[in-house]
């Protein structure tokens, strides 16, 4: 039997996002239906979802946190460390919410811990588990190692400090996924090969598709670094993909339009970026 409350409860959270939010408002402003709605929502990230991932403002369920950057030594004390400043998603209601109902609180709580890892690591900073356990998730790091463990089971290797000897492994990892799409592959083919949520893999194929076009403007590596929020390091690999590998058809076209598509903008808009 279901459960009418437990229902009405994951309903309750669901409605307590922005996008929700947008659409109720859409729907009382221009006395529209949901699906009308929707649509207007999905056009409005079509349009602004580049200027979205740059803006350096937070968004709902993010915060600022300071991590050692990647390239200090692993063997280097924490006071003699660079360190950084990143952005870490602590709660996204539209993808979290159905993994904490679907799959469990374990489940949810690996998937923020991949997430986050990830997110830092791409900003050129490296997290702890004592990061992880005391400063974020307000938990045993016996817990956090457990969760580590099984994610490498299933062969998710997450890039924080305690593991920067593999970082090659990771950074390799993420590449894999970028290879794996200039190949043809749809997303949810990689996400199953390579053990990523499908939202993880578009994440890591938006940001390549960024760097592109910004080297193909004439962009600096330490710009696009900026820009994107992803260490240079990665940039450069990306770059080095792009220029080497042997990219399908479909994928070349879709990367080329992209980058003619932002060159008429910027001529209709007079040249200014």
């Amino acid at each position: 039997m279901i459960n009418n409350s437990s229902l009405g409860k994951w309903n309750r959270l669901k409605q307590k996002n922005l996008n929700q939010r947008f659409i109720n408002e859409v729907i009382d402003g221009l006395n529209c239906s949901p699906f009308e709605a929707s649509a207007v929502l999905d056009t409005v990230y079509k349009v602004y979802n580049t200027y979205f991932e740059s803006c350096p403002y937070l968004k709902q369920g993010q915060l600022f946190f300071e991590v050692v950057a990647v390239e200090s030594r692993p063997d280097a004390a924490l006071s003699d460390c660079k360190m950084v400043t990143v952005i870490l998603t602590m709660n996204d209601d539209e993808n979290d919410l159905l993994i904490r109902e679907k799959e469990g609180v374990v489940s949810l709580r690996q998937h923020r811990l991949q997430r986050i890892a990830e997110e830092t690591f791409q900003q050129g900073g490296l997290l702890t588990v004592e990061d992880i356990a005391y400063r974020l998730f307000n938990c045993g790091m016996r817990t956090i190692s457990r969760d580590i463990k099984e994610l490498k089971e299933k062969g998710i290797v997450l890039p924080l400090r305690s593991i920067v000897k593999d970082m090659g492994r990771a950074i390799s990892h993420r590449s894999l996924i970028i290879k794996e799409w200039l190949a043809g592959k749809e997303y949810s083919d990689i996400a199953q090969s390579t053990h990523h949520s499908i939202s993880s893999v578009q994440n890591y194929v938006d940001k390549f598709k960024r760097v592109i076009m910004l080297i193909e403007e004439g962009r600096e590596l330490n710009t696009i670094s900026f820009l994107v929020k992803i260490s240079k390091a990665l940039v450069k690999e990306y770059v080095e993909i792009y220029k080497r590998f042997d990219i399908v058809s479909h994928r070349k076209k879709e990367l080329t339009d992209i980058v003619k598509k932002k060159e008429n903008i910027s001529e209709k808009n007079g040249g200014t970026q």
